[in-house]
């Protein structure tokens, strides 16, 4: 999936295996180009596919309880707003975040330092929801299917075992890798669809054959609702209940690296990436609307009401009592087996989208362990996660429907905002259409959370857990060397040759700049010689960091050259100035083959004051901190740059 580095060659073999494709550097806005394997945009469509096409497994169902004969409308509802409110607004996303950010990224802009990384975080934990929920909810509803099938044994009536087995078989096809997974789910798209396309077509021919079922239809609807206007208000009314039929297009997004692009892309602008991502998003929503209209009204004409409830024959399978009823049991059971397996792999696309977008963010920030870039342990993690979650919850799909409804709403909700502000800041005419989409989406979330309260609860409970874990682990690695690269401008070069010559020792001071002028770096230069017994023969290399954004974790250092009066200077900024320092030692003694000397001030005040300063702000007690980073990156003490502290 993205490029790989070999694991140490001193590791075990199942290491390799673990951690083999761990991505070397972050994904995203730093993505390299060739860094995934990519695939034609139809197979990528089966992959994020099998979630948004499973829903026909029981949407018809839930529209009919929610909406009743009103149902064909509300679906109707639902399919204009997913082919003119959703399709436009994530077409838009695709051409902003083409590497698989998807709309997060968009919202991280408009917040800058930790204000950002926090709403990331919390946005993240609402994927979570949604994701986590998608793949324990679809293999709850793939188990309700084998249960119900009339060829399945009775005594095997064990819903959290069979619903484990599904998960621990999904999380093992990931294991193998990402291409069986989409050539998997490519096979089990088009199975799926062709029958679901034999069913409806069957229910139209009944129906045509039979003018009555319309007939009765219009009779029970007009008498519920006697007028359009009616009609009309209801469905809009009744769209929330129905809005889990917009799933998979922060998906879409989101799983893009893997979508084929042209011979002309490239890293700043791969049209061919973002066009055929379009393709991608749209072919699944009009499939998907030709098919939710279609089951939606032979459901409804051909299926008696009463059937639709709780412990009924069509409860959550409605196109499976169809199958079973019009066409026998034995095409109702490959039906059955098609619904289960698709079911059961719809969460995959929630997968693939964990896999994707959680090494994006909280590597980057330094919040997720250095493991949590390869592929392996992380479906580890999630298929643990969700055997958890499908405990907790006894594999019912009714009590996690809350907590998918939300995690999807949210994500869409957060995309759609973001596209209309990013309208509004370049002031184009689309801008009151994308806001319009957004507050759709804004009310149908709140009207989910008002409805099933339960599902925020989740959302919190990821969130929560997501930024308290993400926290510790930047605490832990917060003394890591963190600077991918040091890059010096041809005057520090020059400043640094000079100072090696004739073998003397690069001796560095940490300076916190005031005014800047030559007799700030005279008094400063005597008194370091001073309390340091530094020769005079020894030229002394002043060294200023300026802090940039804290709450980034790593990057490439650039350090310029300046010389005031006869004096030395090193500019450079950081996001943390211990290991900014200990990064420029290292690669000193490495580029020169000389051991540098570091010299700092005492500094007076509380240790656990200056550890939380280091930890959020990326300054501190800088000494000590950058002593302990060198240790953990050269344990070999004759080896290691030195630190002194005095004056």
């Amino acid at each position: 999936m993205s490029a790989a580095t070999a694991p140490p060659k001193s590791a075990s073999p199942f290491v390799n295996w673990l951690l083999a494709g761990t991505v070397k550097e972050p994904a995203g806005p730093h993505e390299k180009a060739g860094q995934h394997h990519t695939h034609s945009w139809w197979k990528v469509m089966c992959l994020t596919g099998v979630d948004y096409f499973s829903t026909l497994g029981y949407q018809p169902g839930i529209a009919f309880l929610a909406a009743g004969a009103l149902s064909p409308l509300a679906t109707l509802v639902l399919v204009l707003l997913t082919l003119f409110g959703a399709l436009p607004m994530y077409h838009r996303v695709a051409a902003e975040s083409p590497h698989g950010d998807g709309s997060i990224s968009m919202l991280e802009d408009l917040l800058p330092r930790w204000r950002g990384k926090f709403f990331v975080l919390c946005l993240l934990g609402f994927a979570a929801t949604s994701f986590i929920i998608t793949i324990t909810l679809s293999a709850a509803d793939a188990t309700a299917h084998v249960i119900e099938n009339p060829y399945w044994p009775h005594y095997w009536h064990y819903p959290i075992g069979i619903t484990i087995v599904l998960i621990t078989l999904l999380g093992a096809v990931f294991l193998k890798g990402f291409n069986e997974a989409i050539g998997l789910a490519v096979v089990i798209v088009i199975v799926y669809i062709g029958l679901n396309i034999v069913i409806i077509a069957k229910g139209f021919m009944m129906i045509a054959a039979d003018p009555s079922k319309i007939a009765d239809w219009k009779n029970v609807l007009f008498t519920t609702y006697p007028t359009p206007i009616g009609m009309l208000g209801a469905a809009l009314l009744l769209f929330p209940k129905l809005a889990l039929g917009l799933s998979g297009f922060e998906t879409g997004v989101v799983v893009m690296p893997l979508v084929e692009g042209g011979p002309d892309d490239t890293e700043r602008k791969p049209t061919g990436r973002i066009n055929n991502a379009r393709k991608l998003l749209t072919a699944a929503a009009v499939i998907m609307s030709f098919m939710l209209m279609g089951s939606s009204l032979v459901t409804t004409m051909l299926i008696p009401a009463e059937k639709f409830q709780a412990g009924q024959e069509a409860y959550g399978r409605a196109m499976a009592y169809l199958a079973h009823t019009h066409f026998g049991d034995i095409f109702g059971t490959v039906y059955d087996i098609s619904t289960i397996t698709i079911l059961w792999f719809a969460g995959a696309s929630a997968l693939a989208g964990l896999l994707n977008i959680v090494p994006r963010y909280l590597p980057r920030y330094g919040m997720a362990p250095e493991w949590a870039r390869a592929t392996r342990p992380l479906v580890i993690v999630y298929t643990v996660i969700s055997c958890i979650v499908t405990i907790l919850f006894k594999a019912d799909v009714n009590a996690q429907g809350g907590a998918y409804a939300t995690g999807v709403l949210m994500l869409m909700s957060s995309g759609a905002v973001a596209v209309a502000l990013l309208a509004w800041r370049k002031r184009e005419t689309s801008r009151w259409f994308y806001s319009v989409v957004a507050l759709i989406f804004a009310y149908t979330t709140i009207v989910n959370v008002k409805e099933v309260p339960q599902g925020m609860k989740i959302a919190l409970f990821f969130i929560g857990a997501i930024t308290i874990a993400s926290l510790i682990s930047r605490a832990l690695r917060s003394t890591e060397l963190r600077v991918e690269k040091v890059v010096l401008d041809d005057v520090a070069k020059e400043f640094i040759n000079n100072a090696t010559c004739r073998g003397r020792t690069v001796r560095i001071v940490a300076n916190r700049r005031e005014i800047g002028d030559v007799n700030e770096y005279r008094y400063k230069e005597k008194e370091k010689r001073e309390a340091n017994h530094i020769p005079e023969a020894d030229p002394i290399i002043f060294l200023e960091i300026k802090i940039g954004d804290a709450s980034d974790f790593s990057g490439v250092m650039r350090v310029r050259g300046v010389k005031v009066g006869d004096f030395y200077v090193l500019r450079t900024k950081s996001p943390a100035v211990p290991n900014a320092i200990a990064a420029l030692l290292l690669h000193l003694r490495d580029e020169h083959q000389t051991q540098p000397h570091a010299y700092f001030g005492w500094t007076e005040g509380n240790p656990f004051t200056y550890a939380l300063k280091f930890i959020m702000l990326g300054e501190g007690d800088t000494a000590p901190v950058t002593h302990e980073i060198l240790r953990q990156a050269e344990p070999n003490p004759a080896l290691r740059p030195s630190i002194h502290v005095g004056g």
